[in-house]
């Protein structure tokens, strides 16, 4: 999946990692180590030129972060930085001549990504294609009380139905079974979609369970073939 085009360089498919060259700085990675953001060839030529622009290019890296979220995606922001200004646990590493800069908190959230050009023809700037989505499901601080019943439908209250409005779509407690087993169901454009089941298992599922300790299963009871307006297609 592609992810929006950013600016350039405030300007990014899937692809392994790639290994680095020679560390730089303090934080730096070793030879042969894998990186989380490679640099493709295309979008390497891109960035240099743009770099070979700049005043004192030498001392200069580019610094690429996550920002925060823009929908089902992270955002990110690209700029040259000079490497002078990294932070003791910025990841520095070398893609050919350029110097990457990733801040701590973005190594995971970038690894295995790949900063690159766009696939459509005539779109300018650069996109980072990046395996991995922030999880729509993570909870805020929020406050549950009552019975286990009423827990679970709070917790779909504040957290878990609003990250699915996004997608057209909402999350119903059917019944609590023993304490132990909430039996759920999705609907709206999460009904059918194709990739709802997977959404309930991965990330409703492991809400309810971290945040009520009496419930030891979460069941999908929705009839996902009679959703008719998906959000997601295939």
């Amino acid at each position: 999946m592609e992810d929006a085009s950013t600016p350039t360089p405030d300007a990014p498919e899937t692809a392994a990692p790639e290994t680095a060259a020679a560390g730089t700085a303090a934080g730096s990675v070793a030879v042969d180590k894998p990186v989380p953001l490679r640099v493709s060839d295309n979008a390497l030529a891109q960035v240099m030129g743009i770099l070979a622009a700049e005043d004192d290019p030498e001392s200069l890296a580019l610094r690429v972060g996550v920002t925060g979220t823009r929908g089902v995606e992270y955002a990110y922001d690209l700029s040259f930085e000079e490497r002078s200004t990294a932070e003791d646990d910025d990841l520095i590493y070398e893609q050919g001549e350029l110097t990457v800069m990733i801040p701590a908190d973005s190594v995971d959230p970038l690894w295995g990504a790949t900063l690159d050009l766009p696939s459509s023809p005539g779109q300018g700037g650069l996109v980072i294609r990046n395996p991995n989505r922030p999880d729509p499901l993570a909870a805020a601080d929020i406050e549950l009380s009552g019975t286990v019943s009423e827990r679970v439908n709070q917790l779909l209250e504040q957290s878990i139905n609003p990250a699915l409005a996004s997608h057209g779509g909402f999350a119903k407690l059917e019944e609590i079974v023993g304490d132990t087993k909430a039996v759920v169901t999705m609907g709206g454009g999460c009904q059918g979609c194709a990739v709802s089941a997977m959404t309930l298992r991965d990330g409703i599922q492991k809400s309810i369970l971290e945040h009520i300790p009496e419930i030891t299963e979460v069941v999908d009871a929705t009839d996902h073939a009679a959703g008719e307006t998906p959000y997601y297609t295939e």
